[in-house]
């Protein structure tokens, strides 16, 4: 089944409909205040406090957020298996290890949140995201926060280890769906509108004249 969400908020977008390709990463782009994480809380099953008309069809999901959500008291490694300890899970500690040490931590599985940087938190949070295994994940602006060197390194390294699985990434940077795309999507209160992303698989370089030219592109879309 391909997630989708078909309708209407009033006031806010008018009719839509947004099919996630199964094993693609689906950047959707828009203004501020616009929609794009009403539209993502509605695939998540999540109160979005507004009125929706219409329908949504989705999957068992993950979610990361801008913020790492960590807590504060759980060791990097009881963090990443917050999950299954909710579910009364035991935590598979091989697979936790493994996880930490894919997203480039490894050796700091006993450490506070507190005693890491900005980046690592977010990569904690990365791990948690693919510790879940969940068909759809999705992703609402996770790397904003971040300064422009950890951005790329931390969305390509996204971008790779979720390779394969459904993914609706909302961002509002041009430059972030121009790399990590393979499908791009501008939301704008009329509805969805598609953009051609570039060639080539994900995650692309930054600096390639096709996603330079892309992200110029996109930010006249959004400006216009």
């Amino acid at each position: 089944m391909r997630p989708m969400v078909s309708g209407q908020v009033p006031g806010l977008f008018g009719p839509l409909e947004l099919v996630l390709e199964p094993g693609r990463l689906t950047c959707l782009l828009g203004a501020s205040g616009v929609g794009k994480s009403t539209l993502l809380r509605l695939l998540a099953g999540l109160p979005t406090g507004v009125e929706f008309r219409g329908r949504v069809e989705t999957a068992p999901s993950a979610l990361m957020g801008q913020d790492a959500g960590l807590f504060p008291w759980l060791s990097v490694a009881q963090n990443v298996g917050l999950g299954a300890r909710l579910r009364g899970e035991p935590a598979d500690g091989t697979q936790i290890r493994a996880l930490v040490a894919a997203v480039g931590l490894a050796g700091l599985e006993d450490r506070l949140p507190a005693q890491l940087s900005g980046g690592q938190r977010q990569r904690v949070a990365l791990a948690r995201t693919l510790a879940e295994d969940r068909p759809l994940v999705l992703l609402d602006e996770p790397f904003s926060a971040l300064d422009v060197a950890l951005r790329l390194q931390i969305g390509e390294m996204a971008a790779r280890l979720l390779a394969g699985r459904t993914v609706l990434m909302v961002t509002h940077d041009p430059a972030e769906a121009a790399r990590l795309g393979d499908r791009i999507l501008v939301l704008t209160p009329a509805g969805l509108a598609g953009h051609p992303a570039p060639p080539g698989p994900v995650p692309r370089r930054h600096d390639a004249p096709e996603v330079l030219a892309a992200q110029a592109a996109l930010t006249r879309q959004l400006l216009a």
